[in-house]
């Protein structure tokens, strides 16, 4: 056989053999990639996204688009072609499998906790957008867990009400373990609490909960770092009862960060006006119930996506502006936002075409 067949043959094989290697070979890596982006102030379906009902709404026009990443499943690992294809491409961002999943976190595991973030990213919107507006709320402590074999289980549970420790009313999560602490292990504490399924059906029904009841819990030891303490072994959060109902309807989508979008879109229907004038705005962050706006990952990604889609100006969190600014899509302008106060400004001077004083995200 001839040399140069030889020669042919055996670097056929060799690139036959990477090929499998490639294809065959799994590496620790997982892929984002732009996801969906929605109008908040949209009815995809015929159904609107904010649905408000018991006050007095407005027409609205333009986009308050909030954006998504798509993300390889938590039992998806890359091989390594797929691993140099996403590193190569402009429109996508491998990054170690971990930081998606961490600690072996499983695909049911992923989508639970991305269902309570976005439930509660939902719950602070609509506290922020009723504050920035001076609509008043009122705020309950609660029980927002209760952890496995403690003292508190079976006596206390998620969604009580707590009104009071040991007679001393509560206004603030904080005073829970204060007011706890304040025993020594062993001792009893007395909590006086609205049961769960009558604060549900007193929340659903917009009305202030009512039948409050005592339950006594005994105390244990803390065993976690730190100095030792009296604990029951519950989480205390925060709930509110609305002066009317607010509902967001939006299918498959998770985690927190398209609070600060949601919120926007209920300032938007509740006030005269339109509130960006028929701009295309999107934006993405968390936001908490003082309306302060937090970071969110995958940046680079959303961007993509909010562009793509046809947005000129983008709400970016302060904690996100260096990265988003290092590699900004053509078209696209940053707005730097801390607040829901900052944003609802910004936009107002979007409507207005005074974007010379806009807040801008730079890349130092």
């Amino acid at each position: 056989m001839p040399r140069r067949t030889v020669t042919m043959l055996a670097s056929t094989l060799v690139l036959i053999a990477l090929l499998c290697v490639g294809v065959l070979t799994k590496v620790p890596y997982s892929e984002m990639s732009p996801g969906p982006t929605t109008n908040t102030l949209s009815s995809p379906g015929g159904k609107p996204v904010l649905q408000i009902s018991g006050h007095k709404t407005y027409p609205t026009s333009g986009h308050l688009n909030m954006v998504t990443v798509r993300v390889t499943s938590a039992d998806t690992h890359l091989n390594v072609a797929e691993a140099v294809y996403g590193w190569l491409a402009h429109d996508e961002v491998v990054v170690p499998h971990d930081t998606l999943y961490p600690q072996g976190q499983t695909e049911q595991q992923s989508t639970q906790e991305n269902a309570e973030e976005f439930s509660q990213s939902q719950e602070s919107a609509k506290v922020a957008a009723l504050k920035v507006l001076h609509i008043p709320v009122a705020s309950h402590v609660n029980v927002a867990s209760v952890l496995k074999d403690s003292p508190a289980e079976g006596k206390l549970h998620a969604g009580d009400l707590i009104l009071a420790v040991d007679g001393t009313k509560v206004t603030k999560q904080d005073q829970v373990a204060q007011l706890v602490t304040k025993h020594e292990p062993g001792q009893s504490v007395t909590f006086t609490i609205v049961p769960a399924e009558d604060a549900a059906a007193a929340k659903k029904a917009d009305k202030e909960p009512k039948g409050s009841r005592q339950v006594v819990v005994k105390t244990a030891r803390s065993h976690d770092e730190g100095k030792t303490r009296a604990i029951v072994g519950i989480a205390a959060g925060t709930d509110h009862t609305f002066p009317f109902s607010m509902d967001i309807k939006l299918a498959d989508v998770g985690g927190p960060s398209a609070g600060l979008m949601f919120s926007l879109g209920l300032v938007d229907k509740l006030t005269p006006g339109s509130l960006t004038g028929g701009r295309f705005v999107a934006g993405t962050g968390t936001i908490d119930d003082n309306g302060t706006v937090g970071p969110i990952g995958g940046i680079a990604m959303k961007l993509v996506g909010a562009r793509s889609a046809g947005a000129r100006y983008f709400l970016t969190p302060a904690d996100n502006c260096a990265a988003a600014a290092k590699d900004t899509p053509s078209g696209l302008t940053l707005v730097k936002v801390k607040n829901i106060t900052d944003a609802k400004a910004s936009v107002d001077k979007i409507r207005t075409g005074d974007t010379a004083g806009l807040p801008s995200c730079s890349a130092g």
